[in-house]
């Protein structure tokens, strides 16, 4: 049996040689070939369609009906106050000629009468021409002759001085009482004060409470650090309160006395007029009635003697 296999051993080994060569057995690469396809198979990529979808109309917003407070005048001016906060205004007063009307001063500077009149503007309303009109109808009534010496009005600079919005304002009567309880001052009022022995002031009342009484507002101006908000309303002593308000604009007030450019002297029905108004201006500091009616009698006297008076005289009475 030995021997059978070891002259069988050498024409084994031959076929197996031959047999590895014909390829008949599966070689090492073929397995790897089928390992590479399986692994193509895997990673193989499918493009993915996105289905275009139609954009979904917009749903209409419901109309958020407004109270009328929150609508109204007033607070549309404390809004448009509220906003000037977010401008940069430096503090500058400087004489600038402007147009008219709806004319400004540069944007980025500013006093705290432009406050009121950029608030105004912001609701369409231009108090330059506004004021500009009404002192060229009475140019008396206001303190440009006595106190800058003027003799015409001044388109650039007349709207944007204190004690000509305070006259404006008094003529238009949008004047109120002044008085501590901070309830009497709302939003969009308008406040004057004196800061100085001759510094007049002014702001703005806005629907935003003070921290240290919650009844009291706070008020938006400009004091030389550009326009800022707050609690100032009894910082300094009150000088005038007004709102002015769009149904006081109709109140266009007559001139009761001639201007100096045109006359010298004043006629005998603008002289009783005079006299009538000095009869129910009130007197500061009476409180008693019968004071108040012995000067209405003393001025009813006096009226029989301002046939013979001028201009100048009269005005004297009415300053006093």
């Amino acid at each position: 049996m030995l021997k059978k296999i070891t002259i069988l051993a050498p024409v084994i080994m031959i076929s197996i040689g031959v047999t590895a060569c014909s390829g008949t057995k599966p070689a090492k690469n073929a397995s790897v070939e089928r390992k590479s396809q399986k692994i193509e198979t895997k990673v193989k990529v499918i493009p993915v369609v996105y289905e275009k979808l139609s954009p979904k109309p917009r749903e209409k917003r419901k109309r958020i009906k407004r109270s009328q407070h929150y609508g109204s005048f007033a607070n549309k001016l404390s809004n448009a106050a509220l906003g000037r906060l977010r401008s940069n205004v430096t503090y500058d007063g400087a004489y600038i000629k402007i147009a008219y009307p709806w004319g400004d001063v540069p944007a980025n500077i500013g006093v705290c009468t432009d406050v009121v009149i950029r608030s105004y503007r912001k609701l369409g309303i231009d108090l330059q021409q506004q004021v500009h009109q009404d002192i060229s109808a009475a140019f008396n009534s206001y303190p440009n002759p006595r106190k800058w010496g003027l003799s015409k009005p001044d388109t650039n600079i007349d709207h944007r001085r204190v004690y000509n919005l305070r006259a404006f304002f008094a003529r238009r009567g949008a004047g109120l009482p002044i008085t501590r309880n901070p309830s009497d001052y709302r939003p969009g009022d308008l406040v004057t004060w004196m800061v100085g022995p001759d510094l007049p002031h002014i702001g703005i009342v806005v629907d935003r409470p003070s921290r240290a009484d919650p009844r009291r507002k706070m008020i938006v101006h400009n004091i030389a650090e550009g326009v800022k908000m707050e609690d100032i309303l009894f910082r300094f002593p009150i000088t005038g309160h007004y709102r002015y308000t769009p149904d006081k604009m109709r109140n266009i007030p007559t001139t009761t006395y001639a201007s100096r450019e045109s006359s010298n002297t004043m006629n005998y029905d603008q002289l009783v007029e005079a006299a009538k108004r000095l009869a129910n201006m009130p007197v500061v500091g009476e409180s008693d009635s019968q004071a108040k009616v012995d000067r209405a009698n003393q001025v009813n006297t006096q009226s029989l003697q301002l046939a013979i008076l001028n201009e100048d005289s009269v005005q004297e009475l009415l300053d006093r």
